[in-house]
């Protein structure tokens, strides 16, 4: 292997990937067990964790684990389960979330739970609890990593009703910031993927109906493929990374340089 190889190389490696088993999540994980990587996925639903991870298993090391990351204790289960397959945890995707839509007048308390408890608190004690694992595969030349799937809708105003949905993601986005200035004496580094438009449940109908008006908000007129995000995450993960900290990466084609304001 070259050098130039062994600077995108996450073989062997052990990662964990949350909401793997769908969307942006498998993207991931997908990517992460091609590359040689040893990958946990966490699921609510039990028989798609055990599908997916039977799929990937095919290809390389994939392991599930159903788990609802919407409590405190679930977090906390399922950081116990991990330790006691991984003492030594290089990698943590922090992608499983939750979105709520609905107009200003009717917008329900449950919208603001359900996204808060998924996309901002779940990813904060996921890394509370596993930080013995992240801390035991760090060192100062080769850091353990966390990963947050944050949002474009983070970034700009989104065009739907999703309050809480976006003002979560913001948070998860700063919470990266933080936790990146904290941890990196513990040898692990924090960063963000933020991004645009990718074919996932989320984003399934907004894409059958308005799919060619989506697609014509990028620069580069398309919506993301699973090769994007897969680059992308695998960057964030390697060797080549591990002077990146705190840092919100856009996958979106430039959607959100082309819409920030100057």
């Amino acid at each position: 292997m070259s050098n130039l190889e062994k600077l995108f190389s996450i073989r062997g490696r052990t990662a964990l990937v949350t909401g793997g088993t769908a969307g942006i999540g498998e993207m991931i994980a997908r990517a992460y067990v091609e590359a040689g990587a040893r990958v946990l996925i966490a699921s609510r639903k039990a028989d798609q964790c055990e599908a997916v991870a039977a799929e990937l298993s095919k290809i390389g090391s994939c392991t599930g684990l159903p788990a609802d990351l919407a409590t405190e204790e679930g977090c906390r289960d399922l950081a116990a389960r991990v330790t006691e397959l991984a003492p030594k945890l290089d990698i943590l995707v922090n992608n499983a979330g939750a979105t709520w839509g609905a107009p200003i007048e009717e917008f329900p308390a449950k919208g603001w739970d359900r996204a808060l408890d998924l996309n901002l608190k779940a990813p904060f004690y996921l890394v509370q609890s596993l930080l013995p694992a992240l801390s035991a595969a760090g060192s100062k030349d080769a850091p353990a990593r966390v990963i947050n799937v944050g949002s474009g809708d983070g970034l700009v105003v989104p065009v739907t009703e999703t309050y809480s949905y976006a003002a979560s993601k913001a948070g998860l986005h700063h919470l990266t910031r933080v936790l990146a200035k904290n941890l990196a004496a513990r040898h692990i580094t924090v960063n963000a993927l933020v991004p645009g438009p990718f074919p996932s449940r989320m984003m399934k109908q907004m894409l059958e109906t308005r799919g060619d008006e989506i697609a014509a908000m990028s620069p580069l007129g398309r919506v993301g493929r699973p090769d994007d995000m897969a680059a992308a995450a695998i960057y964030l993960a390697s060797p080549g990374a591990a002077w990146t900290t705190g840092v919100l990466l856009p996958v979106d084609g430039g959607i959100n340089g082309a819409l920030s304001p100057s």
